[in-house]
């Protein structure tokens, strides 16, 4: 028996395929697993037409025997075989693929999949094991072979007696260290394990012996061991059925079982085939509730990847964008262009026009839902909603008019504090003169209705947004305008609803006035950029506004941030010119310029509440009202 060496480069290419191209270690049963798939299909292909083989797609199947005492592992099937030459080519020389070659020169039908095509798959086997043996009798041949090899030194092959036609590989598992715990490989249930992960969409049944307890005859109590053959995949992905086979529940189930997901049925499912510049399948899910760590760094997003039915990826991140980060489920391609360890894509290009498609068939099933199931509509937006509105904010709003139509906001115009509406529906709610959308900005519902400048909006017929999470405005910003209507919040500039004449009245009053506002400036030594009159107040005496990209809620939620720089909005301390407090300050810029001072200051502290800010300095504001109260 000869010696050989293998027709790679050398020792360091072999040693290269053992301990970098996989990321983990499990992954030798996954790769042995698709390699018996593969021999099968090849003979399942021949015997379409040639009946001598004598085989139905019943009669195929993979088994695993795992022995504890001789710390091997042995994966069989009853494919097509190897002979000599063949081991030579597919075994002898690193990095050649029977599998590919077969496929090249093979027109196959959708019944036939052939998975490896990289020939370096069977090399992973040594991750694990200190010796591999493969015994192999190709269909049609009397004559069986033996491969075995240590490694990189080479390998030897043999006659060897195999009575049926097929391959057995036989691993002889490397000894137990402190970092590595090879006997894992021959433990039922991780083998259950891996089988289910990686290879449980295998076409063909995937068998082992496994232990049952169970009574002994006669018995109540007495429990003996059984050993039973037991298939441990499950065979035909669910994601390749026809639609109308499946219910309902067998979508549910199958998501709670593969996501694990037990806080209800998912609000709805998306499964699709989709055939063209790419062709796959994918099965996906929009969960009634967020995870609990999903609005947090460690959440991770993604779909799991399948390559013909095996696993490649458990979260593929790139096949969802962030704004649907909230998305479970998975994909299934044949045309995936993966590297040699099938774990990583070569290039992106097929994996883009999946994740463009994916996208849009998300847009399409949440749109659906919007219009036919308002309720479970709104479930899905208290879960999930900021993630859309941080979609429009993102990229520099490159994603707002994909998104904008799924935004809900609580609204004046809704019939409770609880509701929400779209902007399609406040814009048909529009009154023929209304130039903006008008909203509001605050912590809550209660807070943005009793802003002072939302009232005068209200009064004249004028729907108000409430824009209540602290991302609201700064998507709307990034929008800009909605269907031709601008934006417009309710605390800022011209409110566009002032005819010319109260405008004109209202200059002649901020000019005769501005001795006043200039000694009220100066009292508050430039915590405000002007003191002027508003239109926009009726009960209230007093408000801040703000000029300029920086509004005031805006400048609160970017002061929270870590390690931000302290921002502010360009303030304006807005006065009603029908309140008696304003008669008040005239009188006092002519006969008191202290109390004057005061005064400001007290008023300015007063908006700063009106508007949820933070006091600067609550025990001065304290001694003040004390001292005007006496």
């Amino acid at each position: 028996m000869e010696q050989k060496q293998f027709q790679a480069e050398s020792k360091r290419m072999l040693d290269l395929m053992i301990h970098s191209i996989y990321t983990h270690k499990e992954i030798f049963l996954r790769e042995l697993i698709s390699n018996a798939s593969d021999a099968i299909d090849k003979l399942y292909f021949r015997s379409l037409t040639d009946q001598t083989i004598g085989k139905s797609r019943d009669d195929f199947y993979i088994e695993i025997r795992p022995d504890q005492e001789k710390r091997t592992l042995t994966i069989t099937d009853n494919g097509v075989g190897m002979s000599a030459e063949e081991l030579e080519q597919n075994l002898g020389v690193i990095a050649h693929s029977g599998s590919r070659a077969f496929k090249s020169e093979n027109t196959l039908d959708e019944n036939t999949d052939i998975i490896g095509q990289f020939g370096v798959g069977f090399y992973s086997a040594f991750m694990v094991a200190k010796r591999v043996t493969v015994r192999t009798k190709a269909f049609g041949s009397d004559t069986a072979y033996e491969w075995q090899s240590e490694g990189a030194d080479g390998y030897t092959i043999d006659t060897c007696s195999k009575a049926d036609v097929g391959t057995e590989i036989i691993l002889e598992l490397l000894e137990d260290t402190e970092d590595e715990q090879y006997s894992e490989f021959l433990e039922e249930f991780r083998i259950r394990q891996l089988v289910k992960k990686y290879s449980d969409y295998i076409r063909f049944p995937i068998r082992m012996e496994v232990s049952r307890e169970k009574l002994k005859e006669g018995s109540e109590s007495e429990y003996e061991t059984h050993i039973e053959i037991e298939t441990l995949n499950s065979m035909t992905p669910m994601w390749k059925k026809n639609k109308n086979e499946l219910t309902d529940e067998d979508y549910n189930k199958f998501y709670r079982d593969k996501f694990f997901d037990y806080n209800g049925a998912p609000l709805a499912h998306i499964h699709n085939r989709s055939e063209g510049a790419v062709t796959y399948n994918s099965l996906l899910y929009i969960p009634a509730k967020a995870p609990f760590d999903y609005y947090s760094k460690e959440y991770e997003k993604g779909l799991q990847l399948y390559a013909s039915g095996v696993m490649i990826m458990e979260k593929c991140a790139d096949l969802l964008p962030d704004h649907f980060s909230f998305v479970r489920g998975l994909v299934d391609s044949e045309d995936l262009s993966l590297n040699i360890s099938r774990e990583m894509l070569q290039h992106d290009r097929q994996l883009k026009l999946i994740a463009k498609s994916l996208e849009k068939s998300i847009k399409n099933e949440l749109t659906k839902l919007l219009n036919t199931d308002r309720e479970k509509y709104t479930e899905f937006w208290k879960a999930f909603g900021i993630q859309l509105k941080f979609g429009v904010y993102n990229e520099y709003g490159k994603n707002k008019e994909l998104l904008q139509d799924l935004l809900l906001f609580h609204s004046s115009g809704c019939d409770d504090a609880e509701g929400y509406t779209t902007l399609s529906e406040y814009v048909t709610r529009m009154r023929e003169d209304q130039k903006f959308i008008y909203y509001a900005a605050g912590e809550t519902v209660t807070r943005c209705a009793s802003l002072p400048a939302a009232e005068l909006v209200r009064d004249k017929g004028y729907e108000v947004l409430y824009l209540t999470d602290n991302v609201d405005e700064f998507a709307l910003q990034m929008m800009q305008k909605y269907q031709d209507k601008e934006f417009k919040n309710v605390s800022a500039g011209d409110l566009g609803i002032e005819s010319d004449e109260d405008k004109t009245a209202l200059e002649e009053k901020n000019t005769a006035a501005k001795d006043l506002f200039e000694s009220m400036q100066k009292a508050l030594e430039g915590k405000v950029k002007a003191v002027r009159l508003s239109n926009r107040l009726k009960n209230h005496a007093v408000c801040l506004s703000s000029d300029g990209d920086i509004s005031l809620e805006m400048e609160k939620v970017l002061n929270t941030m870590p390690n931000a720089k302290k921002i502010q909005a360009e303030r304006v301390l807005e006065l009603n010119p029908e309140h008696p407090v304003f008669a008040t300050l005239e009188r006092l810029q002519t006969e008191d310029t202290e109390k004057l001072a005061k005064y400001s200051d007290l008023l300015y502290q007063q908006a700063l509440l009106i508007e949820g800010m933070p006091l600067e300095d609550p025990v001065a504001l304290s001694k003040l009202i004390c001292e005007l109260m006496v």
